[in-house]
């Protein structure tokens, strides 16, 4: 208990009792709007099975407020004017509580919705919880009283991917591929900045953007990392895009170390494992396959109930976090339960985490992990496939976050 929020957290536990059931037996509806159709629905669809099944296994008497959740889904077909479209559904239809995550387009969009109208609608305020748009700008220039991140941003994961790269002496060429959209973009620029930070020599050989989920060939980008002479490959893809990206590489046999965002999510783990050519493949996250504490039960559960891995751990640290702050203020009004998770410690799935209150950005800890067999220290395979994601390095979040940027302006 000598760390500082740990001591918090304990204060806080021994606090919940004497609000327990202070809104027994009311629901609390959460509109998630994100993909549920097209080339990455299967991501959407798989994030809201998550949001879903944390909703029901954290409901009434398992959570200190005592509320039933709810979570209904909303297809934005990944359009930032689809996620206007569905936000006013849902708003329409009584929801107070918005979950989004896959397109910081579709965030920004969002979130300066959700701003507006809360300024023209004070007395039916909107709270949004973006799970995993990672822009730093939603948390700085863009940030807004309403939005509330609970994923490490770009920036963050960055510093942890490149203090990581940066200790491996023979490191010297690197290689980015991105998708050509603001978090591709980010991806690669954040990347710059901080390698030129951590290791000044190491040089970019390579910087390239593709269009998303385009269907696209990876042959010809697999061709010119192998002639750049590049020793390590990084990019941000996710979905179809990277699992193709996968299956290029070992196709071509090109086994130099891949650092990737989102390796993890549904499918990219099976082609992963269906090729003999075992890439070294690292994973920058907020989680990796072996999570210890409640998490891992509800892991396995989630496994057989979907047959689907559980990916999305946010989904944990959102409902418990509403939970908290319903239970703290006797109340289910955003409004309230606002300003109490500004600045809120509370105990997420892998420790006690902070809603920093000047930009309500998540000081969510960092994890890099690698690719390899299941061992009896790391037994719970990805996708049944014999293989897991094994931590190496954790890094905590408040030593990855910056100063805060935003000027927030508040209710």
């Amino acid at each position: 208990m000598k760390h500082p929020l740990r001591r918090v957290a304990l204060v806080a536990a021994l606090v919940w009792p004497l609000t327990l059931w202070a809104q027994q037996g009311q629901t609390v509806r959460i509109a998630f709007i994100d993909p549920l159709s097209g080339p990455s629905g299967d991501i959407g669809r798989n994030s809201l099975k998550s949001w879903q099944f944390m909703a029901e296994r954290r409901n009434g008497a398992a959570n200190p407020a005592g509320v039933r959740f709810v979570v209904a889904g909303f297809d934005n077909k990944g359009s930032p004017q689809e996620s206007l479209n569905a936000l006013k559904a849902a708003i329409d239809q009584g929801f107070r509580y918005i979950v989004q995550g896959n397109g910081s387009g579709a965030a920004a969009a969002i979130s300066d919705a959700v701003t507006r109208h809360n300024a023209r609608d004070p007395e039916h305020p909107v709270l949004y919880i973006n799970y995993a748009a990672m822009d730093p700008a939603l948390t700085a220039e863009k940030c807004s009283y309403w939005h509330f991140r609970i994923d490490a941003d770009t920036g963050m994961k960055m510093q942890a991917l490149t203090r990581f790269m940066a200790v491996q002496p023979s490191l010297q060429k690197v290689f980015l591929l991105n998708q050509n959209y603001a978090h591709g973009q980010q991806v690669s620029r954040y990347f710059r900045q901080a390698m030129a930070q951590q290791r000044p020599d190491v040089q970019v050989v390579g910087d390239e953007l593709h269009p998303p989920f385009q269907g696209i060939d990876f042959t010809p980008f697999v061709q010119r990392i192998r002639d750049s002479g590049a020793q390590a490959l990084v990019t941000g893809n996710w979905g179809a895009d990277l699992r193709d990206m996968i299956q290029a590489l070992q196709q071509q046999g090109l086994g130099i170390p891949l650092y990737a965002y989102y390796p993890g999510l549904k499918g990219t783990p099976t082609a992963l494992a269906e090729s003999g050519v075992r890439l070294p493949v690292y994973q920058v996250a907020y989680n990796h396959s072996n999570q210890e504490g409640p998490i891992s039960e509800l892991a396995t559960a989630f496994r057989q109930r979907y047959g689907e891995d559980l990916t999305v751990y946010a989904a944990y640290d959102g409902i418990e976090m509403l939970a908290h702050a319903m239970a703290h203020v006797r109340s289910t009004e955003p409004a309230r339960v606002a300003a109490r998770l500004s600045g809120m410690i509370f105990r997420g799935f892998s420790g006690p985490v902070q809603l920093r209150a000047d930009d309500h950005q998540l000081q969510k800890g960092v994890y890099i992990s690698r690719w390899q067999k299941v061992d009896p220290r790391h037994p719970r395979s990805a996708e049944n496939t014999g293989y897991t994601f094994a931590p190496v390095q954790y890094f905590d979040g408040p030593g990855l976050a910056g100063p805060s940027r935003c000027q927030m302006e508040r209710p």
